[in-house]
Formats: structure tokens, C-alpha cells, sequence
């Protein structure tokens, strides 16, 4: 028995040992996933994200030579999602789930497209690929010693896929869907709108310089109120300077200049009274 138990103890002992000595080390390629919102869509990119750690990146001769197919990343294909219809450098693709392979060049890069499938990027290279875009290769000036995926240069209906590393920047072009979507919205929720409505579709046609004196008729079904806040009512002065009312907009402007004040909101003090400036 003595015997029994010193072999369970001896056993329990050495699956210890081995668990305590399983090796774990930093990968050398982290892996990176984020989202973004643009318009109305959602972008999400999954990918590895390798370092130079004192290698040439790009190049003849280097890590990545010139006019070879890259998987852009490591360790994986790149996974790129779309949660809407999108166009990209003047091409349609459809809401789902891409990957991209590269060929960099000293000037300009071949960017080839796929339905995401798996993450062995080398799968990718003997197919057809969605679509073959050409961008041009902007030279850094500062390093960039890891290699980094972005989503920049937001506004309502686009923004650039970016990719950055060692001294080359290379944005991509993408056009989302919104000014039909939001405009169909629109005139479905005008049909019984509260003033938030009102207000939403007046800033949405403003920002975007649509259909001006509708949208100036939106913003006053708001503002006739007594009760109507600072930032409507200096919406509205900012439609009546677009439409060239200067007059109006200066009387709409001290309005919320007032309103402003009694709310104790600085940010919209400095801006009313920079407008005002301007129209006198």
C-alpha cells in the first residue's frame, strides 16, 4: 500500500512538473482586430501584423521583393469584412467577408481581391481573384516599424483602407452606400416626425448639402419652439448662411448666442459668436 501511494504521489508529481515546464513565448507577429463604422456600415479587419526588427521590408533582394504576391499580414490571410454593399476604387463589391494578397512595386501596387475561405493565404494565389485594383505607393517620411491596417480618412460616405509599414503608405479607396438609404428613411419617418427627426434629417441634408431649403424647413419646425436648444437653433443660422440669408442668420445666430450662454456651453458661445462675426 505504502508502495501504491508513493507512486500516485510520484505521478501527480510529474504532471505537475511537465505542466509547470510547457514553454510559452511572445509570437514575434501579433494579431490584431478592430471595427469601424462608416456611413451607415460596418468595417472589421482581422489580421497578423509583423515587424521589421531591423530588416528591409520592400524591395529586390529584401523581405518582400517587388512584383510577388504578398499575403499583406502574417502568419494568415487578412480577413476583411464588410457589412454593406460597398465600392472600392470605383468597383462594386457585395456586403461579406474578403481577403487581399498584394504585389508591391517601387511606384504602384497590384491589390488582388478574393472571398475569404481560409486563413492559408497561399490557397488564394492559383485562383481568380474578385477584383485587380492598382494604387499608388506614397513614401513615409517617418518609419513605420510594424505593419499596421487603418481605416482613415472618415466622412459620411467614405474612407481610406490604409496600409502602412517601413516607408510606404498605400490607401485604398471605399464608397459606402448612405445618401439614398438615409433619404428613403427620411421620407418614410417625415410622415409623423418629432422634432429629433426634424432635426436629424435637417443636419443629415445640411452636412451633405442636400436639398438646402428643405432642410431649412426642418430645422424651423424645430426652432419655433420656445424650448428649442442652443445647437438647434444655431443649425439653423448655419442653413441660413448657406442659402445666403445673411440678415437671418444673424438674428438666428444671437438667438442661440442667448441660449448658449444660459446653458453655460462654451464650445457653442465661441462658435455663435465667430459666426456672428462673419455676418456682420
Amino acid at each position: 500500500m505504502m508502495l501504491k501511494n508513493l507512486f500516485i504521489i510520484l505521478l501527480f508529481s510529474l504532471i505537475g512538473f511537465t505542466s509547470m515546464a510547457q514553454l510559452r513565448v511572445p509570437p514575434l507577429s501579433t494579431s490584431a482586430a478592430f471595427k469601424q463604422t462608416v456611413g451607415l456600415t460596418e468595417f472589421e479587419v482581422q489580421y497578423s501584423r509583423p515587424s521589421a526588427r531591423g530588416r528591409k521590408i520592400f524591395g529586390n533582394n529584401n523581405l518582400i521583393p517587388y512584383n510577388e504576391f504578398w499575403r499583406t499580414g502574417a502568419n494568415a490571410a487578412t480577413k476583411i469584412t464588410f457589412g454593406d454593399d460597398v465600392t472600392i476604387e470605383g468597383k462594386q463589391f457585395k456586403k461579406g467577408a474578403y481577403t487581399i494578397l498584394t504585389k508591391p512595386s517601387e511606384t504602384m501596387w497590384s491589390v488582388y481581391f478574393y472571398s475569404y475561405e481560409s486563413t492559408n493565404w497561399t490557397s488564394y494565389v492559383k485562383k481568380e481573384p474578385i477584383a485587380v485594383i492598382t494604387v499608388k505607393g506614397i513614401q513615409l517620411q517617418k518609419r513605420k516599424e510594424t505593419f499596421t491596417i487603418s481605416i482613415d480618412n472618415i466622412s459620411i460616405d467614405a474612407a481610406d483602407l490604409v496600409l502602412s509599414w517601413e516607408y510606404t503608405d498605400v490607401s485604398i479607396s471605399i464608397k459606402v452606400a448612405v445618401k439614398d438609404r438615409v433619404m428613403n428613411t427620411i421620407k418614410k419617418v417625415m410622415a409623423g416626425p418629432g422634432n429629433n427627426e426634424y432635426f436629424q434629417a435637417a443636419l443629415f441634408m445640411h452636412e451633405t448639402k442636400t436639398d438646402l431649403e428643405t432642410a431649412l424647413s426642418y430645422i424651423q419646425k424645430v426652432t419655433k419652439n420656445n424650448k428649442a436648444r442652443f445647437f438647434e437653433v444655431y443649425r439653423e443660422a448655419l442653413i441660413l448662411n448657406d442659402l445666403g440669408r445673411n440678415k437671418e442668420a444673424l438674428t438666428v445666430a444671437q438667438r442661440s448666442l442667448t441660449l448658449s450662454r444660459k446653458a453655460g456651453n462654451n464650445d457653442f458661445v465661441r462658435l455663435n459668436e465667430k459666426l456672428i462675426q462673419s455676418l456682420k
